[in-house]
C-alpha cells in the first residue's frame, strides 16, 4: 500500500516537469521558425535586388518595414496574453506569420513587399512575449533563465536553418524558397501547439484569483511603473533599445558587408550560418549561466564579449577571420539578448507578465526598427562597414549601462517575484 502512495506521489509529481518540458519544446519549434523568417529578408535581399531593381536605401525599408509590424505586435499580443492566455494568442500569432511568410514569396513589387512583410512583422512580434511567459512560466524557478534561453535558442538555429536553404537554392529565384520554409512550417506546427501546449497554470492560477476582467489602462500601468518598478522598466527598455539596433543590424546586412569585403557568396553564407550558430550556443549557455553564476557576473561578461566580437568584424578581412567575428558576434548579441528575455520575465508578476514583457520587446523592436533603416542610409551615403560597426560600441556601451541598472535594482524585488 504504500508503495502504491510513493508510485502515486512519484508520478504526480513528475507530471508537471513533463508539460513543462512539452511547453519549452513546442515554444523552442516556435523559435526556430521565427529564426527563420526573421533572417530571410536578409539572405534573399541581393536575389530580391536584382529582380525588383532596388537600391540599397529601398533594401533598407525593406529590412525595417518587418521590424514596424513587429512593434505593435509585440505590445498587443503581449498585453492580449494577459486577458485571453498565452497559448490562444500564441496560436494565432503563428497562423499570421506563416501565412504572410508565403504571401511574401509571391510579391511582385516594393509596395507588395513591404505590405507581406509588415503583416508578418505582426505575428512574429505578437508571437515572442508569449513564448518568453509561457517558458518562464512552465520552469521551476530556479530554471527559468535556462528555460528561456532553451527557447530562444531556437531563433538563431533557424536563421542558420534559412542560411542552409538560401545555400541550396541557386538562382535569381531561389530567393523564395526561404520564404516557402517559413510559412508552411508553422502552419504545421499549428496543430501541434492546439493538440499538445496545456496553457501556463500560472496565468490560469492569477485568473482565477484576481478575476477575469481589469480595466485595461490601470493594468498597464500598474505593470510598467508602479510598485517600485518605474525605473526598472526605463533601464530595461534602454538595454532592449542599444541592443537590438546593433543586434538587427548585423542580422540583416550581415551578408551584404561580407560581400563588400570581396568575398564571395558562398562564403557570406558561412559567414551567416556562424553567426547563428554562435547565437544558438550563446542563447542557451549565457542564459543558464545566469542561473548558475548570477545576474551581474553574467551580464557584464556578456557586454564585454560583444564589444570583443564588435572589434573582431572590425578588424576581419579574410573568409576566416570574417567567420569568426561572425560566430563571436552571435555568441553573445544573440546570447545576450536571450539574457536580456530572461530577465523581463522575471521583473513582473504573473497577472502582468505578458503586459511587462511585451512592452520591453515592442521598445526593442523599435530598434531593430532603427538598426537596419540607419545602416541602410549611411550606406546609401557612402559610408563603409567599419564606420558602421565603430559606431555600433557605443550603443553597446549604453546598453551595458541599462542592464546593470535592471541587474541592481531588481536584485532585492528577485526572490519575491521568482516564488510567484
Amino acid at each position: 500500500m504504500r508503495q502504491s502512495t510513493q508510485a502515486t506521489q512519484i508520478a504526480q509529481s513528475t507530471k508537471p516537469l513533463a508539460s513543462g518540458a512539452l511547453t519549452i519544446g513546442l515554444c523552442l519549434i516556435v523559435a526556430l521558425l521565427e529564426g527563420v523568417d526573421l533572417q530571410s529578408t536578409g539572405l534573399a535581399a541581393p536575389r530580391m535586388a536584382r529582380e525588383f531593381h532596388l537600391a540599397v536605401a529601398q533594401l533598407g525599408w525593406a529590412f525595417s518595414i518587418g521590424a514596424f509590424g513587429l512593434l505593435p505586435g509585440a505590445a498587443i499580443g503581449g498585453r492580449l496574453a494577459d486577458r485571453l492566455g498565452r497559448k490562444r494568442v500564441l496560436m494565432w500569432s503563428v497562423a499570421l506569420f506563416g501565412l504572410f511568410s508565403l504571401a511574401t514569396a509571391q510579391v511582385w513589387d516594393l509596395n507588395s513587399l513591404l505590405a507581406a512583410r509588415f503583416l508578418t512583422g505582426l505575428g512574429l512580434g505578437a508571437a515572442m512575449p508569449n513564448l518568453i511567459a509561457l517558458c518562464s512560466e512552465a520552469a521551476p524557478p530556479h530554471q527559468r533563465n535556462t528555460a528561456v534561453g532553451a527557447m530562444y535558442c531556437g531563433m538563431p538555429f533557424g536563421a542558420a536553418l534559412a542560411a542552409v536553404v538560401g545555400i541550396v537554392s541557386p538562382g535569381d529565384e531561389g530567393w523564395r524558397h526561404i520564404f516557402y520554409v517559413g510559412g508552411f512550417g508553422p502552419l504545421l506546427v499549428l496543430p501541434l501547439l492546439a493538440l499538445f501546449m496545456r496553457e501556463s497554470a500560472q496565468f490560469v492560477a492569477a485568473r482565477a484569483t484576481t478575476g477575469a476582467r481589469h480595466d485595461a489602462a490601470a493594468s498597464v500601468t500598474r505593470a510598467l511603473w508602479q510598485e517600485g518598478r518605474a525605473g526598472t522598466t526605463i533601464a530595461l527598455w534602454i538595454s532592449y533599445l542599444g541592443t537590438l539596433i546593433v543586434l538587427y543590424f548585423l542580422i540583416n546586412w550581415l551578408p551584404s558587408l561580407v560581400l563588400t569585403r570581396g568575398l564571395t557568396r558562398v562564403q557570406s553564407g558561412v559567414v551567416q550560418m556562424m553567426f547563428n550558430i554562435g547565437g544558438g550556443i550563446g542563447a542557451i549557455v549565457i542564459a543558464g549561466m545566469m542561473d548558475r553564476m548570477g545576474r551581474r557576473r553574467t551580464v557584464a561578461g556578456m557586454y564585454v564579449g560583444i564589444v570583443v566580437a564588435l572589434g573582431a568584424l572590425l578588424s576581419a578581412h579574410g573568409g576566416a577571420s570574417m567567420a569568426w567575428g561572425g560566430l563571436l558576434a552571435g555568441l553573445f548579441l544573440v546570447g545576450g539578448q536571450s539574457v536580456l528575455y530572461a530577465l523581463a520575465s522575471s521583473l513582473y508578476p504573473t497577472e502582468v507578465r505578458g503586459t511587462g514583457v511585451g512592452a520591453a520587446v515592442a521598445v526593442g523592436r523599435l530598434g531593430s526598427i532603427l538598426g537596419p533603416l540607419i545602416a541602410g542610409q549611411l550606406l546609401a551615403i557612402g559610408q563603409g562597414a567599419s564606420v558602421l560597426l565603430g559606431a555600433s560600441i557605443p550603443l553597446i556601451a549604453v546598453a551595458a549601462i541599462g542592464a546593470w541598472l535592471v541587474v541592481n535594482r531588481s536584485t532585492l524585488r528577485y526572490t519575491a517575484v521568482a516564488a510567484q
